[in-house]
């Protein structure tokens, strides 16, 4: 049996573990709970997503509560907008802030982060779609992808690989993707307007990632289906990690916007560097 990636418990997120990357730096990787937090029903209680309709104070103080966790300011946050798209956005230091105290700052009509600066934390909201955390262990380099249905079939987890391999000169094989949690296909039951998205997928055969459940319904395996978009651009299995949880099953964790019909907070999932400072850089 896998053991779970997402194995390290704290107040206000679930940690991924064993994720030191060279020297004295390790990735940070994590995904918030919906637990002790500051926001009302049906937000209870550490909703994440301003978009909502929650009182922004609410959402503002439980950001403040993971930041101070995380010991990483909210200053050194960015967020897009996340629209259900492809359009990923390489970030730097100059974006740090922007999304990360109110929704208008966010980076407009995108989906997914890199970057290879050290001081920035990429964050995105969930509630049953997939996040995707992307990082390199020769290019010092970091991603985070919004994946629900729509991206996923638009090969948003491809582009970010090419866009890799162009923009950061790395190749497939240096590249490591982390699957977070997500509705499982225990879960997850999609109509034929999905269904015939993925038939259009080159190379990806409906049965691999779907069951049938009646003539017009099928059980959708999202997680899986974006492991083997990953594989097809050449991201090798071995570098591919995938949490086992269902976001719906285990709502007591998390926020699940189908098992909570639409009425529900978000979670956020989140990627940066760190770097391990000796007592003498401390002081």
């Amino acid at each position: 049996m896998v053991k779970e990636p997402f194995n390290v418990q704290t107040p206000h997120a679930l940690l991924l573990g064993d994720n030191r990357v060279q020297g004295k730096e390790t990735i940070l990787i994590g995904i918030t709970t919906r637990r002790h937090g500051v926001s009302q029903y049906p937000f209870q209680s550490l909703n994440m997503g301003f978009h909502i309709h929650d009182h922004p104070n609410s959402v503002l103080e439980n950001r403040r509560r993971l930041s101070e966790q995380l010991n990483i300011p909210l200053n050194q946050w960015v967020q897009t907008e996340q629209v259900h798209g492809t359009e990923i956005f390489r970030v730097t230091k100059e974006h740090a802030g922007q999304g990360a105290r109110d929704l208008q700052s966010v980076i407009k009509n995108g989906d997914g982060l890199y970057t290879t600066d050290k001081d920035l934390l990429l964050v995105a909201c969930f509630a049953d779609c997939v996040p995707l955390y992307f990082y390199s262990k020769k290019g010092h380099a970091i991603g985070l992808l919004h994946a629900g249905w729509r991206g996923t079939v638009r090969l948003a987890s491809q582009k970010m690989v090419h866009l890799w391999e162009e923009e950061l000169n790395l190749k497939p094989d240096d590249i490591h993707v982390v699957i977070g949690p997500s509705i499982g296909p225990c879960c997850y039951v999609v109509d034929e307007k999905v269904v015939s998205e993925i038939h259009k997928i080159k190379g990806i055969h409906i049965e691999q990632v779907a069951t049938p459940l009646d003539e017009h319904h099928v059980s959708l395996d999202l997680k899986k289906l974006n492991c083997l978009l990953l594989q097809q651009v050449g991201v090798p299995d071995r570098n591919i990690i995938q949490s086992s949880y269902c976001t719906s099953c285990s709502n007591d964790l998390f926020f699940s916007h189908r098992k909570e019909k639409g009425k529900t907070g978000r979670i956020l999932g989140f990627i940066g560097i760190n770097e391990e400072k000796d007592e003498n850089e401390k002081r």
